[in-house]
């Protein structure tokens, strides 16, 4: 039977660190404490002025196809998973696809917010699980909010980040490793919670949008503290149940790193030791939908995870769509 592996992974962060000093000065009031103390992030990286989602994802790309021997020939399928596209259109995937040399890959983009990477390796494994032509696919989470951010708003401008992580699946008829579990929701009564609400059709881009920055990332309404928390423990249950397997046997956690505090209740909620969930926050911010694969790469650098362990990733975003998948590495 076929299924799909985990083969390699990557990953890529720009060059320009922003301490948490710099937003004392830009905000004129002392936020470092508060972040450092209750949030947990010490610094976090933007992009530099010419560089783009693509820039991000490409490099990503390059370091998954190399720690994994994969060359571009070999990519069958290539999946972006972006809500800081390159282009409204064309597609992201296109341009990383052409730089990226995948002469061979199909590719698209997903966008289900900050729950896209873990869909898109839901989607990548069913390709993989369901077509022949499909032998290794290229997921990539891919993240350049820093564009998007209202530099005068302090709910927004101190979390969020930029960065890229990559994942290639491969196929395999060994049935000791892979695809295990999945589930995918959405509460769409909450779409109009967060977001970047101008841009397209329903709110073009005028004169008036940009000097009100109704084009930059929004905080409308607050989402309840126990979503996330209550969501994440409700699928990882669901997930064990599909995979018949114990909680307790998961080596490792990945969760949306938006908030540390979430995570930790989480895994409280399971009667699950902490250390299990990887947190990639702390010198990178929030990277959105690239900060599971993130998490992931840092795991695997701590050593964290080695191949037979079992895996859970849970993402969430605006939307709000929440996504989960289960592999034994």
């Amino acid at each position: 039977m076929r299924n799909a592996v985990i083969h390699s992974s990557g990953m890529y962060v720009p060059e320009r660190v922003i301490k948490n000093e710099y937003f004392n000065e830009l905000l004129g009031e002392n936020v470092s404490d508060w972040l450092e103390e209750y949030v947990k992030i010490y610094e976090r990286r933007w992009c530099a002025e010419n560089e783009s989602t693509a820039d991000l994802a490409i490099e990503a790309g390059k370091s998954a196809m190399k720690n994994g021997n994969v060359s571009p020939e070999d990519v069958d399928l290539l999946i972006i998973s972006t809500d800081t596209p390159e282009y409204i259109s064309p597609s992201t995937s296109s341009k990383v696809q052409y730089k990226l040399g995948l002469v061979n890959a199909a590719t698209f983009d997903i966008n289900s917010a900050c729950a896209g990477f873990v869909t898109a390796l839901d989607t990548a494994s069913k390709f993989i699980i369901a077509d022949k032509q499909y032998n290794t696919v290229m997921v990539i989470g891919a993240y350049a909010m820093s564009k998007y951010l209202n530099m005068l708003d302090k709910k927004t401008v101190n979390l969020f980040a930029d960065g890229a992580g990559c994942m290639i699946l491969k196929s395999t008829e060994e049935g000791n490793s892979g695809f295990l579990a999945s589930k995918l929701i959405t509460l769409g009564e909450y779409h109009d919670y967060m977001g970047i609400y101008a841009g397209g059709t329903n709110t073009p881009i005028t004169n008036e949008v940009l000097k009100q920055k109704k084009n930059l990332l929004t905080i409308v309404k607050r989402f309840p503290s126990e979503l996330n928390p209550q969501t994440w423990s409700s699928i990882v249950k669901e997930l064990a149940e599909k995979a018949s397997i114990k909680i307790e046997d998961v080596k490792l956690f990945l969760f949306t790193q938006i908030n540390i505090n979430s995570i930790w209740e989480t895994m409280d909620m399971l009667e699950l030791p902490r250390e299990r969930a990887q947190t990639s926050m702390h010198y990178y911010g929030y990277t959105g939908s690239a900060c599971i694969p993130i998490s992931f790469v840092e795991a695997q650098k701590q050593n964290k995870v080695e191949k037979g362990d079992i895996i859970f990733m849970v993402g969430s975003g605006g939307g709000f769509s929440v996504a989960g998948a289960a592999f034994r590495y």
